[in-house]
């Protein structure tokens, strides 16, 4: 008997339609699995033997052959075993096929039976949908996060016992409920809490308001890592679009077990070791990197001129476009990377330059190596460069000041709104992404601002992105006075963001 069941294959982001077919025929009893599979779902055959025989079942003898169609796309990941075993099942009789009819299936087999979780069940959730699926069976682990997709019946299963039993008409056993992980809420960090630094503090509202990327640079100490962290609860609340664009790779990266959407943005802080794979995605897996898992949220670099050069020089792609494009020899696949970067590094391989209170011990070539493990391009796609000081000795021990995050952040939701009426069909939904026309238009500033411009450009020798980058950030302080035009002392505090394109010495 042939019997057909549907599962899918994740590929990037998104799910493509697989068929599993299995045929149970006369001959000698033996397995044949075809369809391109990888090692993984090759190693099905052995999984998905012990987990029928510990149902228990008798199993005649019967030669088996098993198809993942379309033949010409790779099968990677344990995730087949379960509809695997379910049309086997059905094949030699100990189901009805027609139980099986409009189900998509997908989970891991352990050898006793027990269905385990697998990754980006969300997009083969969202593809069972399109695809106008009865129900979708997922491992139990994987039922919360499924769930999210809307107009969908979700069966969450622990062992393939209980899949037997569904079929059958039987109802599931009970489950105790558990809280999800994303509900839990993180503790509060305050923006009041950073004692002093107030440019720091404004020019991370700026980097909040518009998206755009921001540098911090100072002694050690002096609330860089502070501020940094205090950076998310800046940000407006993820819309459900946004949520579901970033818990699909978290899905995809197998990080939403027992988890349903993401109600907060992520914040991704890798240690400075990262491989270029793991910041920018890769592997032979074509796994996510932390510049994709950040989407929609904040990625924190902190000692940036630590970080592998490679590495650093593989973001300037995602922090151009906004996506990152993972090419390998069998498949190309695509992940979206709108991250708010924040990064931060000492002023120097001592971290005293300026400091009053310490005197710097490095010579002018230790500095100028330093500096130069950031490359001129890269720098110059980070919109915000910010000089944090070391704190004056009164301020040590001092609690914070205004404005707390709470005010901050209603100046910032007041500037993203504005951003959303301009963007209606316009343009860039923060000005960080405005381009061509839409930023000619949005960021022209009057006449005193263009000439006061053109002088930053001739003194700092700006590049054009360098030039646009003002204009931009300069749009993004208008909005915060509730200005609808950009003017000249716009202009003049966006020109003091670009500290690091003035000349060292």
């Amino acid at each position: 008997m042939l019997v057909r069941v549907r599962s899918g294959a994740v590929l990037g982001v998104n799910a493509i339609p697989v068929e599993v077919e299995v045929e149970a025929a006369q001959g000698m009893p033996h397995v044949h699995l075809v369809g391109l599979p990888g090692g993984a779902v090759q190693e099905a055959k052995v999984r998905v033997a012990a987990a029928v025989r510990n149902l228990p079942v008798e199993m005649p003898s019967k030669r088996i052959t098993v198809n993942l169609a379309p033949g010409d796309l790779r099968k990677e990941g344990p995730g087949f075993d379960l509809p695997i075993a379910a049309a086997l099942l059905a094949a030699v009789g100990h189901l009805e096929p027609t139980t099986l009819e409009g189900v998509h299936l997908v989970g891991e087999l352990a050898l006793s039976g027990e269905v385990k979780a697998v990754r980006g069940v969300l997009p083969l959730a969202i593809e069972a949908r399109r695809a106008r699926a009865r129900a979708l069976v997922v491992p139990e682990a994987n039922a919360r996060e499924a769930a999210v997709v809307e107009g969908l019946a979700v069966i969450g299963v622990r062992h393939l016992g209980e899949l037997v039993a569904w079929c059958r008409g039987l109802p599931l056993p009970p489950r105790a409920a558990e809280p999800a992980a994303a509900e839990v809420e993180p503790p509060l960090l305050d923006l009041s809490d950073v004692a002093g630094q107030d440019a720091a503090k404004r020019a991370v509202t700026i980097a909040a308001a518009g998206g755009h990327p921001i540098l911090l640079f100072g002694p050690p100490g002096s609330g860089k890592t502070m501020l940094a962290r205090r950076l998310p609860a800046l940000l407006p609340p993820l819309d459900f679009e946004e949520a579901i664009e970033a818990t699909v790779i978290h899905s995809v990266a197998g990080l939403t077990r027992n988890r349903g959407l993401l109600v907060e943005r992520p914040f991704r802080a890798p240690h400075h070791s990262v491989s270029d794979a793991g910041l920018v995605g890769g592997t032979g897996a074509a796994r996510p990197g932390e510049v994709s898992l950040a989407h929609r949220g904040v990625l924190f670099l902190d000692e940036l001129p630590e970080f592998r050069r490679p590495a650093l020089e593989a973001l300037r792609q995602p922090l151009e476009d906004g996506e990152v494009t993972i090419v390998r020899a069998s498949r190309s696949v695509t992940y979206p990377a709108e991250p708010l970067l924040v990064a931060a590094m000492n002023p120097c391989p001592c971290g005293h330059l300026g400091d009053r209170a310490r005197a710097c011990r490095c010579t002018v070539h230790e500095l100028l190596r330093y500096r130069r493990r950031i490359s001129g391009p890269l720098l110059d796609r980070i919109d915000l460069h910010v000089d944090v000081p070391a704190l004056a000795p009164p301020l040590l021990g001092a609690g914070g000041g205004r404005p707390t995050t709470a005010e901050a952040r209603s100046r910032v939701l007041a500037a993203r709104a504005a951003q959303a009426a301009r963007a209606k069909g316009k343009g860039a939904a923060v000005n960080a992404r405005l381009r061509g026309a839409a930023l000619r238009r949005f960021c022209a500033p009057d006449d005193a601002g263009r000439r006061l411009l053109a002088t930053a450009v001739e003194k700092l020798g700006l590049s054009a992105r360098g030039h646009d980058k003002v204009l931009r950030v300069a749009r993004t302080i208008a909005d915060l006075d509730g200005s609808e035009a950009v003017r000249a002392p716009h202009v003049a505090e966006a020109v003091q963001y670009r500290a690091l394109d003035r000349p060292a010495f």
